[in-house]
């Protein structure tokens, strides 16, 4: 039997060389017993022998087709590389990985394409071994070669999300017929779950193709639940359930994927969406603001009682949702710019003219969530992390630090008061009514939006006025969803809109979005640009805590950096999931801990004709 085994250098861009030699084993290492799952701390909740995931109903009937919404367009079928717009929920339905996640614990993972997984204690290396009957939607095998294929070629050529975990790794290699070891050269007990966590694909389909130039026409083969049987570019996919999916009488899989058939239509904006909802185009949409929850679903199919609304309560972070200020770029580079942007942000008013002021404020990046911050000032672990970089903090980490309120009106001239003291201090004075810097340059900057979300264009129509009366000059550019991300992507903005979801057990992803590498990489996202050591800092103390509350202290003390460093003006926070859809459509009684999420909604739910 021969071995795989890649050797890297200890930095990023490195060379790979694949070396065969006799299959042997390491003399003195220490092995610990292969099992079903892996916690990041203590065990698994589930025992090896479970019938299904807890959020599931594994005697759900199969069948029905639904028709869900996206707006904007695509060009591309491929999530898994840089290039181009992809429908975002083909990476939950047309791929798996080694392992799979279970929602209802805070990070916890089960076999998936692995029957096993093993580590030791340190987690300094991990070994999966495949399972039998893994099959890709073609029939052909999963084999060890499309694992050693997928994480090189992933971790080289895919997309920015995937290459933070291959620098990491200091050799993969095959131990087995089917089972392959990931030895890590950085001191992070993460990894051993993040190397199960990435997609596998089909080595062969891409034998002779330049994988990160992928045409629409490319679409990747995966081992998952669904095929993408038809599409129209721009306009429409169509996944159709695999009959032979080797998974599905799999415990992990019992219960899930029910529907036969998923078809995902393009519209223009949010607004064509619920038209077509009205209609019955549309089997289910997720809704975003409280009031129209309220008081918009009184058209005739929802009096019926075809159309229902259910909602789903969760308990995970709040995660920051708003416009971003670009800190490559002055002025955003200056806190005290940011602060006042932050200030003459009206959110009371804004609030209650577009909510209803139903929705609460996102008050830090883990609010609503243990990991958040602790109001007042940093006490215990939380103050002797952050100790170390005291001379350089910015005001409030430290002290502590609260979003700027206003009194609710439209004028909000105690907050617009506030702003200009802060800009002023910052260098910035008014000269003929319009704000000026020390060489008489005006201060003028564009927000970019995407077109199709038309409720941050309403937000951003209200947040511009107050700008104005500073005495900004602010230009809103709408473009259509391509060039928004393009252009999110290079960083090609002052302000955006960005919505960044976090977990109940932050990770490894923290560096993607706002580690120092991150800031000049190209398609992470880090969009503000942070690049502060004491971020950094934070981020590596969380991956390196052998305790849950030793993260949670890390944690919290990075919520303290990230929302005392400005870079975004938060909006609302959304508590409690929306989803208003047919009334055959039928979801388990029992909510996973992170509730609604792209892998709960369809995955979970089936169709009940009756």
């Amino acid at each position: 039997m021969s071995r795989h085994f890649f050797q890297f250098g200890p930095l990023g861009k490195r060379g790979v060389t694949a070396i065969l030699t006799g299959l042997v084993v390491a003399a003195g290492a220490a092995q610990a017993e292969p099992r079903h799952g892996i916690a990041m701390y203590g065990d698994p909740q589930l025992p090896p022998d479970f019938v299904s995931l807890p959020h599931a109903n594994p005697d759900a009937p199969s069948g029905g087709t639904i028709t869900l919404a996206n707006t904007g367009s695509f060009d591309s079928l491929n999530p898994y590389i840089q290039k181009g717009n992809v429908p975002w929920q083909l990476r939950f339905l047309t791929h798996e990985s080694l392992m799979g996640r279970s929602r209802n614990e805070p990070f916890a993972l089960y076999g998936l394409l692995a029957e096993s997984i093993e580590t030791d204690e340190d987690r300094t290396w991990v070994e999966f071994t495949l399972r039998e009957g893994a099959t890709f939607s073609d029939g052909s095998p999963v084999t060890v070669e499309d694992v050693l294929w997928s994480y090189e070629t992933l971790g080289t050529e895919g997309h920015g999300r995937y290459r933070s975990l291959w620098t990491q790794v200091e050799t993969l290699e095959q131990t087995g017929p089917r089972s392959i070891k990931f030895t890590f050269n950085t001191e992070n007990r993460e990894l051993a779950l993040l190397a199960g966590m990435r997609p596998i694909l089909q080595k062969a389909q891409w034998e002779g193709k330049d994988f990160a130039a992928a045409s629409i026409n490319d679409v990747p083969i995966g081992s998952g639940p669904y095929v993408i049987s038809d599409f129209e570019a721009a306009r429409s996919v169509t996944l159709t359930r695999n009959p032979d999916y080797w998974g599905k009488d799999l415990n992990f899989r019992r219960g899930t994927f029910n529907f036969d058939e998923i078809t995902i239509d393009f519209y223009g904006d949010g607004d064509v969406v619920n038209e077509a909802f009205k209609a019955g185009d549309v089997s289910a949409v997720r809704e975003f603001n409280a009031e129209n929850w309220t008081s918009g679903y009184d058209f005739p199919r929802a009096q019926s009682g075809d159309v229902v609304k259910t909602e789903i309560a969760h308990q995970k972070p709040s995660g920051v949702t708003g416009f971003v200020m670009n800190t490559r770029r002055a002025p955003f580079d200056d806190w005290r710019v940011r602060e006042a942007l932050i200030t003459a942000f009206n959110f009371e008013y804004i609030n209650d003219t577009l909510t209803g002021g139903a929705q609460p404020r996102i008050t830090s990046y883990f609010s609503n969530s243990p990991l958040a911050l602790e109001p007042g000032a940093a006490k215990g672990r939380v103050a002797s992390l952050l100790a170390p970089f005291n001379g350089q903090l910015l005001p409030g980490v430290m002290e502590g630090y609260a979003l700027p309120e206003s009194d609710g009106t439209l004028r909000n001239r105690k907050g617009l008061r506030r702003a200009l003291g802060l800009l002023e201090e910052a260098g910035w004075t008014t000269q003929n009514g319009k704000l000026r810097n020390a060489d008489g340059q005006a201060m003028a900057f564009t927000i970019l939006l995407d077109q199709q979300r038309t409720e941050d264009r309403a937000i951003a129509d209200l947040y511009t006025q107050a700008l104005e009366q500073l005495g900004i000059d602010v230009d809103i550019d709408l473009v259509d969803g391509a060039q928004f991300t393009a252009r999110e992507d290079a960083f090609d903005f002052d302000i955006t809109y960005h919505r960044r979801a976090l977990s109940l057990s932050p990770g490894n992803e923290q560096w993607f979005y706002w580690g120092s590498d991150a800031a000049d990489e190209e398609g992470s996202a880090n969009l503000m640009g942070a690049q502060d050591p004491a971020i950094d800092a934070m981020i590596t103390s969380m991956l390196t805590a052998t305790t849950r509350e030793e993260s949670i202290a890390a944690t919290r003390a990075l919520d303290r950096l990230l929302i005392a460093g400005r870079y975004v003006v938060p909006f609302w926070q959304f508590t409690t999931g929306r989803i208003a859809h047919v009334s055959e459509m039928k979801h388990p009684d029992t909510i996973p801990l992170y509730g609604d999420g792209p892998d709960w909604m369809p995955q979970f739910w089936w169709w009940d004709a009756n």
